[in-house]
């Protein structure tokens, strides 16, 4: 491929965005950039993740399994190669092998994948040592973002731009304008004749619940229905719009969750959706700002750009004593902010810090069963958006299955870039992904390979239309996914050989990846975080 035609790629990762948040999947939130994209490209239904932040941007950025790219949990070591909680050496992130064919690299966004940093001791943080590696030392031209896993939409408590730390922010600063900011400054910045790889990493619609005051005011009133109104509501545009190969029944309310008839606190419940809706219409906003100055510099025509979130919709509470714990309660001018879901502070503004719990997770995750976290579908989908007009003919949605580890060898097969099998005097392990780019293209591709999840002890094996799953501690359970995505109809005990074979692969892969079993990986977790249970 010659260097004036290669691509410039765009990838653009969300934050705890469920499959059901997209108008192109079927939500009242407004999304129309994206929507666009996927009109105007592919719309991929059933692209999977790890079910969590930061094993999926390890697996995402190397083409690699989380375990076998050292992020098998989160950021704490447990003292192991595949739960080190940083990159491994014998890894290769995409802007490693694309800056060694030729690409300019560029970052802004969320990093994640370097080891644990806690929010209320940065004074402490070793950035930059060999467990805590930057976007810069892993391949990187340019970053801007947080090396660690959340921050303060108005007030970030610790931000770096290339190698030195961020100590000012403009009164009007939101995470998410200053990362496609920046992100628009170094596109411009490219010189002409190079191609560049941006890797967009958002935060939103992460917790905490923050948003600009007119983006929350453009859902006054459309979350008042409850959340059973609003997941029936997506649930029947999704099937409208044939999103779908098939329209499942929908999974029932989670059995955590009770009746909107129920809930006594009606204002503040919708104030929080309105508030995560308006966090992930601003994130569509900004994509829209950055497809429009593409177009002005007359890129986006042979731009690749794609679209996914990093786990399924976040069921997470938090308490005052819980996750809200670990990170600061005064803004950067000093001001206190009032930490947890307390129905007694509307959430949105800078002097809160709130998330919007299991009942809306349950709305974005329509119509699959449970979150983030677990294995089954609603902690691992995501829509896979693709868009490259000199390279992508729009097509109907597709629907076969794929996984985070096909990123990057669809990115090489697009660039014409060649994997590295050498970094920095290590060798590197064989990518484990596939190329999507005859799914992008709509041609007939089924996956070779099984699917391989485990998180937490949440474990599953997808090969073919079958999928073999369970729960931390609880039994296998054996759907057809083609005929029931939606896991309503337990097949366990209906076909023994298929089962026998499907457990033989999962354990045979977990035992070469080095999975933890989660009994003996909790404890180090607990130790490791001064904690004493990981449910937050």
């Amino acid at each position: 491929m010659e260097v004036g035609s290669r691509p410039n790629v765009i990838l653009i990762l969300a934050d705890d965005m469920g499959f059901a948040d997209l108008g192109v999947t079927g939500s009242e939130i407004l999304t129309p950039n994206l929507d666009a994209l996927a009109r105007d490209g592919v719309l991929l239904t059933s692209m999977y993740n790890c079910a969590r932040c930061c094993p999926t941007r390890a697996s995402l950025l190397t083409g690699l399994y989380p375990h076998d790219a050292g992020v098998g949990h989160m950021g704490a070591n447990l003292g192991t190669p595949a739960y080190q909680g940083f990159l491994r050496n014998d890894s290769a992130t995409i802007a490693e092998h694309l800056r060694a064919n030729g690409y300019r690299t560029l970052m802004s966004g969320k990093w994640h994948v370097a080891g644990d940093f806690m929010a209320r001791e940065i004074d402490s943080w070793r950035v930059g040592d060999v467990e805590h590696p930057t976007p810069r030392q892993r391949g990187f031209d340019r970053f801007y973002g947080i090396v660690d896993g959340v921050t303060h939409f108005f007030s970030p408590h610790y931000m770096l731009e290339d190698d030195s730390r961020v100590e000012t922010f403009p009164d009007d600063f939101y995470f998410t304008d200053a990362i496609t900011n920046k992100a628009i400054g170094m596109i411009e910045e490219t010189p002409d004749n190079q191609p560049f790889f941006l890797y967009l990493a958002h935060t939103a619609p992460h917790w905490p619940l923050h948003a600009h005051p007119e983006d929350i005011a453009r859902y006054d009133g459309v979350y008042s229905k409850g959340w059973d109104a609003t997941r029936t509501a997506r649930h029947e545009s999704m099937n409208g719009m044939n999103v779908f190969q098939t329209n499942w029944d929908i999974s029932p309310r989670d059995a955590d969750v009770h009746p909107w008839a129920n809930e006594e606190n009606t204002d503040w419940e919708a104030r929080k959706m309105a508030t995560y809706a308006a966090m992930v219409d601003r994130m569509d906003q900004s994509i829209g700002r950055l497809i429009a100055e593409l177009k002005r510099m007359g890129q986006f025509e042979n731009t690749l750009i794609m679209f996914l979130s990093d786990n399924g919709g976040c069921a997470e509470f938090m308490a005052e004593d819980g996750w809200a714990k670990f990170f600061p309660d005064t803004t950067q001018d000093g001001r206190q902010i009032t930490m947890g879901n307390r129905p007694d502070v509307m959430p949105g503004d800078a002097l809160t810090y709130q998330s919007y719990d299991k009942p809306w997770a349950n709305v974005s995750n329509a119509p699959f069963r449970l979150f983030k976290h677990y294995v089954h579908e609603g902690g691992i989908s995501t829509p896979l958006i693709a868009h490259w007009p000199k390279g992508i003919v729009p097509t109907s949605n597709a629907h076969a299955a794929c996984h985070v580890v096909d990123i990057l060898p669809t990115i090489l097969e697009a660039t014409g870039c060649a994997y590295q099998t050498e970094v920095g005097g290590h060798a590197i392990q064989p990518m484990q992904g596939q190329s999507l780019m005859d799914v992008f293209r709509g041609k007939d591709w089924v996956r070779e390979e099984p699917i391989f999840f485990e998180h937490e002890g949440n474990s599953a094996i997808r090969l073919g239309h079958f999928k073999l799953v369970r729960q931390h501690g609880r039994d296998w359970e054996l759907y057809d996914i083609e005929a029931d995505r939606t896991e309503l109809t337990n097949l366990r005990g209906s076909n023994a050989k298929l089962e026998a074979k499907l457990i033989k692969q999962y354990e045979s892969w977990a035992q070469k990846t080095g999975v933890l079993d989660w009994n003996v990986a909790l404890p180090k977790l607990l130790e490791a975080w001064k904690i004493e249970t990981a449910e937050g």
